[in-house]
């Protein structure tokens, strides 16, 4: 079975400090769409800083527009961070992006609602209704270097132009995190070993940890970020033995339904009125994966889930993993 691997090269630590610094600068202290302080997510292809609930809008608009990060739990590569570097942060980029907002046009605050927000989003980076009439930004990154390269007084007549489309909508109503914690007992595909690493999907996003190699009982302690549709369905995971020369070989898989936690996250939508507790249960049974029931509690202000699974079609292994629910509207 043939299989892309989704890595970053790691960035410099230099590049690192780079990235903190940026965020630390005064107009980054806010987010650049609806002002909520203190943001900890960015668009590494626009090259703004945004909060957690602009960043599920963000994702909502697919990566070819926004590709979103979190400036503390992903990994960033080092050209993401030079990009966010030559942007300049939010000012540098809402001198674009915001350039001609109607006059007395009121942008979207931290306590907006989501509708509001995805209203203006959409009008700010997919539609570009804001851009100088006629233009319209294909890359934010190729506009940068045109603008770099050109002569200081073209300014906003050096981007690149293309006409409009409509881009299909996927309408998203949370955030997942799921933490690899470990696997166990995992099905030899080396001639002793086995170098392993997790592919967790929903719809058409799919992230990946690090390969752990030669390892039956890795340990990756890793958090992946996924945005909810709509109408999701079974959160998918799927264990994979890296190989350098050939097609990655299959581990086993397993699928995870995520209604009970959606639906005990719903409905007790103000955890911060809840002490720990516990709020619901997804029962083991011959149609899924677990190993044991699986609980759904509230954990100092957050809707966690502790899943054990059985790996399916192999021979042998197991994976625990954890699950946290974010709202966009929390």
């Amino acid at each position: 079975m043939s299989n892309q691997q989704y890595e970053y090269g790691r960035p410099s630590p230099g590049n690192l400090r780079k990235l903190k610094e940026l965020l630390l600068k005064s107009d980054n202290r806010t987010c650049a769409d609806c002002g909520a302080p203190d943001p900890k997510w960015a668009s590494a292809n626009i090259g703004v800083f945004i909060c957690l609930k602009c960043c599920g809008v963000h994702r909502s608009l697919g990566t070819h527009i926004s590709k979103v990060l979190s400036v503390t739990l992903d990994d960033w590569s080092d050209d993401e961070i030079d990009f966010m570097s030559e942007v300049g942060g939010n000012i540098s980029a809402n001198a674009i992006y915001e350039a001609y907002l109607p006059k007395g046009f009121s942008k979207p605050g931290p306590n907006s609602s989501h509708e509001e927000r995805m209203n203006f989003i959409r009008s700010k980076y997919e539609l570009q209704e804001f851009l100088k009439p006629s233009l319209r930004i294909a890359s934010f990154a190729s506009a940068m270097s045109s603008l770099n390269s050109s002569d200081s007084g073209k300014n906003m007549d050096s981007f690149r132009v293309m006409s409009k489309k409509t881009v299909g909508m996927v309408e998203f109503i949370g955030l997942l995190k799921v933490k690899v914690i470990k696997g166990t007992n995992l099905a030899i595909r080396d001639m002793r070993s086995s170098d392993p690493y997790v592919i967790v999907n929903i719809g058409q996003q799919k992230v990946q940890t690090t390969v752990i190699n030669s390892n039956l009982n890795p340990v990756w302690n890793e958090e992946l970020m996924l945005s909810v549709p709509q109408n999701y369905g079974a959160l998918k995971l799927q264990v994979f033995d890296h190989d350098t020369f050939s097609a990655d070989d299959i581990m086993g898989e397993a699928e995870i339904d995520i209604q009970p936690l959606v639906a005990a996250a719903t409905a007790f939508e103000d955890v911060d009125m809840y002490g720990n507790m516990q709020i619901g249960k997804w029962l083991k049974s011959a149609d899924n994966a677990l190993v044991r029931d699986s609980t759904i509690n509230i954990i100092d202000g957050k809707v966690k889930q502790e899943v054990s699974l059985k790996l399916q079609n192999v021979e042998s292994g197991e994976v625990d993993v954890e699950l946290e629910w974010m709202p966009l509207d929390q």
